[in-house]
């Protein structure tokens, strides 16, 4: 059937001009959401339709939470600065943090969990899917979403820690198994080892709670903003912008060769 582009609908919430009701996703907000579910629980109901699980839901906020903020990240400097520039529109310095969130920062989530639901749906045995996955991206020298980091080795604690989270919340556990064994086949086929970071491990729970892939990097969005909005307040009472100026303006600079 041809839905009618002239007579939209939407299914997330009713309008603020519907004064009869206040409804998200078919359910009434001031009596079943509001004071009801935690905003975590509300996020996974309002994205997906579905009310989460006692497992899914102590999966979902580990998986916020440790996303919130990794320290002075490139994120964290472009929301410090524009908030320097901003200092009355902190709105704008957060915004331009999480417009950061892409395929190398944070946003590398999605990029893992899509690998991972390919790996699933395939028939075959899970190592010769792996071996071939970890083959065709040196062919196209690309990199795995989700492996290898520049401060942990061998093995990423925030990883350990969101298996550990997911294990004792009773997940199912295929996701994660996938994972190392596409880690594996990465090692093997490079003679070295590579940490399997957060960004993959979050991939790999989301996809145990049924979270779509579509919507993992708007989650690390939502995440990361939490982050930022502390970044953008420190820095209007503790600000690092002059020092960074300060390094930006010792620069050296050369003329063309």
């Amino acid at each position: 059937m041809v839905k009618d582009r002239l007579s939209p609908i939407t299914r997330i919430g009713t309008p603020t001009s519907d004064t009869e009701r206040l409804r998200i996703r078919g359910v009434d907000v001031l009596s079943e959401i509001v004071g009801e579910m935690s905003f975590g629980e509300a996020f996974y109901f309002i994205v997906t339709g579905r009310k989460p699980c006692a497992m899914q839901l102590k999966v979902f906020d580990a998986s916020l939470v440790i996303l919130m903020d990794h320290g002075l990240t490139p994120t964290a400097l472009t929301a410090r600065l524009v908030g320097d520039s901003l200092p009355d529109s902190p709105q704008a310095g957060i915004a331009a943090g999480i417009l950061m969130v892409g395929d190398k920062f944070v946003g590398s989530i999605a990029g893992a969990g899509a690998i991972l639901q390919d790996g699933m749906s395939f028939k075959g045995e899970k190592a010769a899917w792996a071996a071939d996955t970890v083959a065709k991206a040196k062919a196209e020298k690309q990199f795995l979403p989700g492996f290898g980091h520049p401060y942990y080795h061998p093995t990423d604690p925030r990883s350990e820690r969101l298996f550990e989270i997911a294990k004792n919340a009773g997940v199912k556990g295929d996701y994660i198994a996938l994972l190392h064994t596409l880690g594996q086949a990465l090692d093997d086929a490079s003679s070295r080892h590579f940490t399997i970071n957060a960004t993959a491990a979050l991939g790999a729970l989301l996809c145990e709670i049924d979270f779509p892939v579509e919507a993992m990097r708007g989650a690390a969005t939502v995440s990361r903003a939490a982050g930022l909005v502390a970044h953008v307040m420190e820095e209007a009472v503790e600000p690092i912008t002059p020092a960074l100026m300060d390094f930006a303006g010792n620069i050296e600079y050369n003329d063309p060769e």
